[in-house]
């Protein structure tokens, strides 16, 4: 299964598709209880008469992810890439780069079972680990297989693979990404054992704004983000457009942050650096130099900043939720008239206020 790749039908065994209507589980799987951290109830999160997210229209979202199931929001056709744990590293990197996809399931022969995900993060995990290790050449990594890594890294405390079944709700995928604070969930199909697809924020986040449309909007979408208080304001990791590539990668290792606001000398955001963006160093074969410079990277990535990748904190929940949507991005950058950062604004923090808030669950915190 080395490089395995399936499509359109081979991937979706039995997928109808969005464009052949909205298909509702029968029996959605209990939702998990609540839980709500006291930082939640004192910024108005949580269950109580104030509460933007308690009045009763402030459910529909909750509801709607309730009531369709993962199933739903696997698209018609799609690409999935599937590793076996005996390839090497940098096969298996090159190999989503070539593929345009930033995950591939683990299959494990021996245990005849998918074990895990090899994901960007693990990327960035081998350059931070290597790159400066006096004991080990980054080359003599590449030829690593990708369970030898998996043995390194883990030291024994493995953990079953996070998934989810086609039948179960979105309501439950979305509070399985959010509590396990992952960035893609496989939906295994139980009887056969196949991943069918890997569900991302973004992608039920397309699919609730594609069919949310046909429902009555809750009121809370008028109020501004800094009414609602939705998103990262205090102590935002940002890293200097003068730093090495290798500082963002130690602040992504450290903060356990998937992207960074990039400043200048004075303080200003001037781009965005990404987890995602590391993998080019693959596809360039650039990582034997990490110390060029952020504003480098940012150079020959050429992805403009102005209009796409900001908000402010007077724009509505509603704005920016479309703005994400329109332009498929994970996140925003909240800045102030003089575009210094203020906040970060993600895919995980508009669902959790969209479905989990109304439920009384604050999953972020938990």
């Amino acid at each position: 299964m080395q490089g395995c790749i399936l499509r359109g039908a081979e991937c979706c065994l039995w997928r109808k598709g969005f464009c052949e209507g909205q298909v509702f589980c029968p029996s959605p799987p209990a939702s998990p209880e609540p839980l709500l951290s006291p930082q939640a109830a004192m910024l108005g999160l949580g269950p109580g008469p104030d509460s933007e997210f308690q009045s009763p229209d402030a459910e529909v979202y909750m509801h709607f992810m309730r009531s369709h199931c993962c199933y739903d929001a696997i698209p018609t056709s799609c690409k999935l890439v599937v590793f076996d744990t005996t390839l090497e590293i940098k096969k298996a990197f090159v190999a989503l780069v070539a593929n345009g996809v930033r995950a591939a399931p683990l299959w494990d022969s021996k245990m005849q079972s998918f074990v895990g995900m090899l994901t960007i993060t693990d990327f960035i995990n081998i350059l931070h680990r290597y790159y400066r290790s006096p004991l080990v050449q980054i080359y003599e990594v590449e030829e690593h297989k990708i369970e030898t890594w998996r043995e390194v890294y883990l030291q024994g405390s493995f953990k079953p693979l996070v998934h989810i079944s086609p039948s179960d709700s979105l309501f439950d995928a979305v509070y399985s990404l959010i509590k396990h604070k992952i960035h893609r969930l496989p939906v295994i199909e139980p009887v056969s054992g196949n991943v069918l697809h890997i569900l991302t924020h973004k992608r039920i986040l397309k699919f609730l704004h594609i069919f949310g449309s046909t429902i009555p909007k809750p009121h809370f979408l008028k109020k501004t983000v800094q009414e609602l208080c939705v998103g990262t304001f205090r102590d935002v990791a940002v890293v200097p457009e003068s730093a090495p590539i290798y500082a963002a990668l130690e602040i992504f290792v450290d903060r356990r942050v998937s992207a960074l606001p990039v400043v200048n000398d004075a303080g200003q955001v001037v781009g965005l650096y990404s987890r995602f963006d590391v993998i080019h160093l693959a596809a360039q074969k650039t990582y034997n130099n990490l110390d060029i410079s952020v504003r480098e990277a940012l150079r020959q990535r050429s992805i403009c900043l102005e209009g796409v990748l900001i908000c402010y904190p007077h724009e509505t929940m509603e704005d920016i939720i479309d703005r994400i949507a329109e332009e498929q991005v994970h996140r925003l950058v909240l800045v102030d008239e003089n575009r210094y950062p203020r906040g970060i604004v993600s895919l995980s923090d508009i669902l959790q206020a969209l479905v989990l808030t109304p439920a009384g669950i604050d999953a972020l915190n938990s």
